[in-house]
């Protein structure tokens, strides 16, 4: 199968500082990807590049095996873009919206878009301008799906929402996709919402992927302990230590596939271990951004997709 979207050995700096440092990872068609990372990692300079908005200074990145520098119209066509901005004409009715898209998209569905508007409460009549920030972002994303893209990208199009306006556009968000088979690549920094829709995830850091791997194959295999030592007795040496920290019980590590020997060397010489706990993926997230070098944890879950 051909992947939808493929980044191949991607860089970019600006000026003096690399954001992007080789970056390479491929979505399949129907997937659902998460692009995570914290503030500065590249996110946002990733999209942007897939969507032939900016160059890469080494690499290339493709759309349906079409390189992103490369697009024409038709390919264009075939590609939803939706940012945290919601681009709109704001002077515009809804209706006069709907009209305006119909006419510049040959793909364009407009009983979909009518009726998805019903389904979210946006009346035709309104002008743009009278939408609430969430709306904006619903009638957005609606006017994006109703072009029937084959790809969807969406740059963290509920930041700055809301928790009750979060919920309603990633609600519409499933809704609308739902059946269409639809690949989907989006950034967030709503970690809970990434754990409601996503199929794949990928962590940026350093200008890479440490991480590429389904969510349930990183649960299955990460787990939280807390160990302590009554007499002051060092950490021993273990496979699999990802992240230690202290905590007011000692430290809690951070272990990738623990086995009841590694569990039984942290109990050894009378230390107490908890039981190993399965992380949230926002516990997930910050302790392997926090890592000093997470990237074994790439090795074995990379296998499907590369």
């Amino acid at each position: 199968m051909n992947p939808a979207i493929e980044f191949q050995d991607v860089y970019r700096r600006f000026n003096r500082q690399e954001v992007l440092r080789g970056l390479s990872f491929k979505v399949q068609e129907g997937q659902i990807y998460a692009l995570l990372g914290r503030n500065g990692t590249g996110k946002t300079t990733a999209l942007r590049i897939l969507m032939g908005s900016l160059r890469p200074h080494l690499g290339e990145t493709r759309v349906l095996g079409t390189a992103s520098q490369s697009f024409k119209s038709a390919d264009r066509e075939n590609i939803g873009y939706v940012t945290e901005g919601h681009q709109l004409l704001k002077e515009l009715r809804i209706k006069q919206t709907l009209t305006f898209e119909d006419g510049t998209r040959s793909g364009f569905d407009r009983k979909f878009a009518e009726d998805a508007l019903g389904r979210c409460g946006l009346e035709l009549k309104k002008q743009v301008y009278q939408l609430s920030r969430g709306q904006r972002a619903q009638l957005s994303l609606i006017l994006t799906v109703a072009g029937n893209p084959k790809v969807l990208i969406l740059d963290d199009p509920a930041l700055g929402l809301d928790t009750v306006m979060r919920r309603e556009f990633l609600d519409a968000m499933i809704d609308f996709l739902s059946g269409r088979g639809t690949t989907v690549l989006f950034s967030s920094h709503i970690l809970t919402d990434v754990e409601r829709i996503a199929d794949r995830i990928g962590i940026l850091q350093d200008g890479r992927l440490c991480v590429d791997a389904t969510l349930d194959d990183i649960k299955q295999s990460v787990r939280i302990v807390h160990w302590h030592s009554a007499d002051g007795q060092t950490l021993p040496e273990v496979p699999g230590v990802l992240r230690q920290k202290a905590s007011r019980s000692g430290l809690e590590l951070t272990l990738l596939n623990p086995t009841q020997e590694t569990l039984a060397q942290l109990a050894s010489k009378g230390a107490q271990v908890t039981d190993p706990e399965t992380p949230s993926l926002e516990d997930l997230f910050l302790n392997l951004t926090a890592a000093p070098d997470s990237s074994g944890l790439l090795s074995p879950f990379a296998k499907e997709t590369n």
